[in-house]
């Protein structure tokens, strides 16, 4: 696990809270991945994917073209350029559970297993999933035993040891 200086993982690597990024150890190797997130408390945070290159202290994520993130005020940015938003009166609150499907050239977001038909792409190279938290915010990531069925043909991602 990669993480910023002053970011705070507990409950068996699964749990990230304090201020910075966290880049998860297993690329996105296969065609079709799926990861969750569950917002356990509010604040400043970020979903998605990123390269190796991404700074793991600066947050907000997406300023660059090493992070593709979902933000939480539902702005999805990447390369400092808004690619899509979540639709209006679905952002993610305390409790609620993001989904990510990636595909190698799109990300797709879910929320509480529904799709939330905002596709962005324009990240280049081997990525990983990250998550960034800061302003007391709490999320837990989730690689396998998902609270939502991943959609069709969607996968969880394919690592030997823990991930975070």
């Amino acid at each position: 696990m990669v993480k910023g200086t002053d970011v705070v993982i507990v409950k068996s690597g699964r749990r990230i809270c304090g201020t910075g990024a966290c880049l998860a150890n297993a690329p996105l190797h296969q065609n079709k991945s799926y990861f969750e997130f569950k917002i356990q408390s509010t604040g400043v945070w970020g979903i998605g994917v990123a390269t190796q290159k991404v700074n793991l202290n600066q947050v907000p994520l997406g300023r660059d073209s090493h992070s593709l993130v979902l933000r939480h005020d539902g702005s999805i940015y990447h390369n400092n350029e808004e690619k899509n938003r979540l639709p209006a009166n679905s952002l993610p609150q305390e409790g609620d559970i993001v989904g990510v499907t990636y595909d190698h050239v799109e990300m797709n977001l879910y929320l509480n297993g529904k799709n939330m038909h905002c596709p962005a792409s324009g990240i280049r190279g081997t990525v990983f999933p990250i998550v960034y938290v800061d302003d007391s915010a709490i999320i837990d990531a989730q690689f396998s035993d998902f609270y939502h069925t991943p959609p069709e043909g969607f996968e969880k991602i394919l690592f030997e040891q823990q991930i975070f």
